[in-house]
């Protein structure tokens, strides 16, 4: 085996104390989508959206990586062959635990970026609906966030790693939300080896070869430490 892809969702960073969102009590019960994670949202109310993505950010700086996160480094560090990180999530956790090859499909917190120009910076801790772009000076600065509607980043990329790994493995995600929902459907159509971790089972756990169920923080390490032997 010389190739894993791993997928990671929100389940990855609940234990160190960010939300998830599909949950009964997550963060897409609590706000209006179409409000602060839509383009028309945010034409409508840029400062609500601000204001969401400020407080999220907010947390995810004050957030540390956790045992999953650091596991997944230690894959990436002494496996023999490559490891691809491709997250859902929008913080960089995966990163300040040492992992060095991750797509985050979603964007990222970190990250400012040009409705009008399409300019990209990192983001401030607070960023301003009024702040004009370095580069064009437009005030229409925004997060470097996918939202509903739009299409993930670097798709073509990530659907070419599943094709063309050995092993790809699904951890603490709903396997709700397409096009990554789907990429164990394209696994599978390539005859990849799958695994699902998850606190609960999918609603289809039958596509993956093996399901490990438990909290991330002890799954994952168990895991990398069976495949490093």
């Amino acid at each position: 085996m010389q190739r894993i892809v791993v997928l990671t969702g929100a389940g990855v960073s609940a234990e160190s104390g960010l939300g998830t969102f599909r949950d009964k009590d997550g963060l897409w019960t609590r706000y209006d989508l179409s409000k602060v994670a839509t383009p028309e949202g945010f034409a409508a109310d840029p400062a609500l959206v601000h204001d969401f993505y400020n407080a999220r950010r907010a947390n995810a700086l004050d957030a540390a990586p956790n045992a999953a996160h650091d596991a997944l480094a230690r894959l990436e560090r002494e496996f023999s062959g490559d490891v691809l990180i491709v997250t859902q999530n929008v913080d960089d956790l995966h990163e300040r635990a040492g992992s060095g090859n991750v797509i985050h499909m979603h964007g990222a917190l970190t990250g400012a970026l040009c409705a009008g120009c399409g300019h990209r910076w990192p983001a401030p801790r607070v960023m301003d609906h009024k702040a004009g772009c370095p580069a064009c000076t437009a005030p229409a600065t925004r997060p470097d966030i996918v939202w509903f509607g739009e299409v993930p980043y670097q798709m073509d990329k990530i659907q070419e790693a599943v094709f063309a790994a050995d092993l790809f493995v699904s951890i603490g995600t709903s396997g709700e939300v397409y096009p990554a929902a789907g990429f164990v459907d394209l696994a599978d159509a390539a005859g990849v080896e799958t695994l699902e971790i998850n606190l609960e089972p999918t609603p289809r756990p039958d596509l993956f070869d093996r399901v490990i169920k438990g909290p991330a923080t002890q799954t994952v390490p168990a895991w990398v430490a069976e495949i490093l032997g």
